[in-house]
């Protein structure tokens, strides 16, 4: 109970009980062994005062009465303290899953209203199914306490059937097969049996993610004969398990026919009835990738039956002056005129065949056939990409970035006709030849710097016309042969060199 100002909650408000149940022997045991160690005598007394507000062997509201009759009946002064106590008595019920408070604002007036909505303790078996109140009750009794109260509350299988795996065949007679309706639907009995109801705002559900199926709508499409059928019909008031097939079916894209098959699986339940949530999921996502190899081939053959269409239409002509030369691949098979008119008015699949001898690469093919089916782009469009692609120099372009690239710009420069898709073809080949001729006078001038150096070290020769040159030596076979030394002249050489040695 979250209550911001100590005023806000007094002896003076008044209240109102809601309770939809009766107690019965076993939940008055469950209440007295099990939820009282965990909730406190106080706790508990606050919960059969509440339960007797209503009527025994009734079930809906009790009257308006101020919370001083809380008070009195737990013998609690009406004072801060008593309500501090009152306050945490009905929070520890709300905390059990026995309580739910709520506060009610009357239109028009200042006055503030408490309603308490009881529950009806758990059974035995979900009580000890839950894993934390299991181990709350272990904090206030022990662990061998827990196991004693258990035995004393849920009674075994007989030994000779608890020895045995055991095959079990439901032969229940279901209703539908049993009764026959004089009448689908009697709106009179329903409108009487609204008005005689108590009213009740249901509290505001929490938007979760779903694929919005009823449980109507799978108990329908649900085969009768199948073995998983009164597991299926079991699961009518059980909200935490259709939430669970709603999202499983929101998150894989199912229907409920998709869905009612799933749950027609061997491995769908558990031998108690539950629903197999991880088993359930992989299947469903095995189908979830199923019906999207279905949609693609569906896609893919829509296609084609697009592309013979388009073969049935009238061929377009090309101008002359949106001509595109022929490649290289094609040359001596078709000339410029036969070439362009190929290109205009043949599906994309054909035309990209002629560029190779053999079959076609298939990252190739799946890459156009992704352009064609998700950019949208017209064939004639496409064409003309392949003609960019394969049919220009430079082997660099043929990588599926490359190809990625031109068709991106060519959406975003919203290129969808042939002579739109020429002209970007043509624009792009001169940004190209720009890019390379920048490229080479960017290598050119460190050649000029260095010829200048090289002229600035030796000497030059010019010509008219000729451009400044180092002159070199230059040794050829045609050189003249040194000329003979004679005996005197090797003489004279002889007393030279004695001379300047000094002898």
């Amino acid at each position: 109970m979250r209550i911001g100002s100590k005023l806000a909650f007094t002896e003076h408000h008044r209240f109102c009980v809601y309770r939809g149940f009766a107690l019965s022997p076993l939940d008055q045991r469950m209440l007295a062994l099990i939820y009282q160690p965990m909730t406190g005598g106080a706790a508990s007394s606050l919960y059969q005062l509440l339960y007797h507000q209503v009527d025994e062997g009734y079930s809906g509201y009790s009257p308006m009465d101020a919370q001083r009759r809380l008070f009195l009946g737990l013998g609690l002064d009406p004072s801060e303290s008593g309500r501090r106590e009152l306050m945490r008595c009905a929070s520890v019920l709300e905390a059990l899953g026995l309580l739910t408070t709520c506060r009610l604002f009357l239109p028009g007036q200042e006055e503030v209203v408490y309603e308490y909505e009881l529950h009806a303790p758990l059974s035995p078996a979900e009580f000890f199914r839950s894993q934390h109140l299991s181990m709350l009750l272990r904090d206030k009794v022990g662990k061998y306490g827990v196991v004693a109260l258990q035995e004393t509350l849920l009674r075994r299988e007989p030994d000779e059937l608890a020895q045995h795996e055991l095959q079990r065949e439901n032969i229940s007679m279901p209703f539908y097969e049993l009764f026959r309706l004089s009448a689908a639907v009697d709106a009179e009995l329903e409108q009487a049996l609204e008005e005689s109801a108590p009213l009740r705002q249901p509290p505001t559900p929490v938007a979760q993610p779903g694929a919005g199926i009823e449980y109507g709508d799978i108990l329908y499409r649900f085969p009768r004969g199948s073995l998983n059928r009164p597991f299926v019909e079991r699961m009518r008031g059980d909200k935490d398990a259709l939430a669970q097939l709603n999202y499983i079916a929101y998150k894989y894209e199912l229907g409920p026919a998709d869905l009612c098959r799933l749950l027609d699986e061997e491995d769908a339940f558990d031998r108690r009835g539950g629903i197999q949530t991880d088993a359930l999921q992989l299947k469903a996502a095995q189908l979830h990738r199923q019906d999207r190899k279905r949609e693609e081939e569906r896609r893919a053959a829509g296609s084609r039956l697009q592309e013979e269409a388009d073969a049935e239409l009238p061929e377009q002509g090309v101008q002359a002056e949106h001509y595109l030369p022929v490649p290289s691949q094609l040359t001596g098979r078709c000339d410029i005129q036969q070439y362009n008119m190929l290109m205009r008015n043949e599906p994309h699949t054909r035309f990209l065949k002629r560029f190779f001898p053999g079959a076609v690469p298939d990252w190739i093919e799946r890459q156009f056939e992704r352009i064609d089916l998700h950019y949208r782009l017209p064939a004639p469009v496409i064409n003309v990409l392949v003609h960019y692609v394969f049919g220009m120099k430079g082997s660099a372009r043929v990588t599926k970035t490359f190809i990625e690239a031109v068709a991106s710009n060519m959406l975003v420069q919203q290129v969808d006709e042939f002579e739109k898709a020429v002209l970007y073809v043509r624009s792009q080949t001169e940004l190209e030849r720009s890019k390379e001729a920048a490229e080479a006078a960017g290598a050119a001038k460190p050649a000029g710097r260095a010829a200048a150096g090289a002229r600035s070290a030796g000497g030059y020769r010019r010509g008219a016309g000729q451009p400044r040159k180092p002159v070199l030596p230059v040794v050829g076979d045609d050189a003249a042969p040194e000329p003979e030394i004679s005996d005197e002249e090797l003489e004279e050489m002889r007393k030279l060199a004695r001379k300047l040695d000094g002898r």
